[in-house]
């Protein structure tokens, strides 16, 4: 007996095609899987973890804090080194952070960083204060400072050009106008310029900031010179002498010039303590 070729091929069980189904699902997850990371076993670290990073709300908070302190801590030492806070002014941190914006912790910071640098003096069960001017310090920075800046002239008259000279002619100028307008922060502005320009003419900027941790509290002492009679003037001639020297090629001449200039800062300080004894304070005497 001849078979229709339409006939109806017998129908799959819905078991089966269930089970087909299963099968093929779980080929496809073992295809993806072959291409995915290991899963750790439970209770041990992965070898390929990284360590989580530090939140980053924690490290601004931290950075924020030390841009905080650093802020006061410029701020402070500016006034001090401007007399603005006077040798023997008390220091009250919460009235600083109040001040400032900030907590007490930046400020306290501060303070403490002042302190090591001789700025600040802090009395147990008394209080804090803006330290008074050491005369002993002032010969010791006075002798580093002139020793460098020596060096430094000497080291300019071999490098000199031009365009060098025509520099420190601006700053001069600059510095004659303070003189004349009787603006003593920028005379002193314009004074740390000139001094800083010679250490970048010769190739020491790096001498420049030494000096400067040198002479701090000169600085405080030297803006209690400015005010005497013809100071500011003698100080822009002192340095139009150096850069005369520098111009002609009198090298010699430019360093002594310079060592000339800077022995005529200790001289006044008795003049100077004469008017403010409560400002100054001799170690060794005491």
């Amino acid at each position: 007996m001849t078979r229709s070729s339409g006939a109806a091929r017998p129908a799959r069980s819905s078991s089966s095609k269930t089970a087909a189904a299963g099968t093929a699902k779980a080929a496809k997850a073992v295809a993806v899987d072959d291409h995915a990371p290991a899963r750790a076993k439970p209770g041990r670290p992965r070898k390929d973890a990284k360590p989580a990073a530090a939140p980053v709300a924690a490290i601004d908070e931290a950075d924020s804090a030390q841009s905080a302190s650093r802020r006061v801590y410029q701020v402070l030492r500016q006034r001090i080194l401007d007399l603005e806070m006077a040798p023997g002014d008390r220091i009250v941190e919460l009235d600083l952070a109040a001040e400032h914006g900030v907590s007490r912790t930046p400020v306290h910071e501060a303070v403490q960083r002042l302190a090591d640098e001789g700025l600040v003096e802090i009395q147990q069960r008394v209080g804090t204060f803006v330290a008074r001017i050491p005369v002993d310090g002032l010969e010791e920075a006075m002798l580093v400072r002139t020793a460098l800046e020596v060096a430094v002239v000497e080291r300019v008259a071999k490098r000199l050009r031009p365009e060098h000279v025509q520099q420190l002619q601006l700053i001069l100028e600059a510095q004659r106008a303070a003189t004349l307008a009787k603006d003593m922060p920028s005379f002193h502005r314009t004074d740390e310029a000139f001094h800083a320009a010679l250490a970048d003419i010769a190739g020491f900027p790096g001498v420049w900031r030494t000096i400067q941790q040198a002479k701090t509290q000169v600085d405080r002492f030297r803006r209690l010179t400015l005010p005497l009679e013809g100071r500011m003037a003698g100080v822009v001639d002192e340095h139009q002498a150096v850069v005369d020297a520098l111009r002609d090629g009198r090298a010699a001449e430019a360093a002594a010039a310079m060592r000339e200039h800077l022995d005529h800062v200790l001289p006044v300080i008795e003049v100077t303590r004469a008017f403010r004894p409560e400002y100054f304070v001799n170690p060794q005497s005491q």
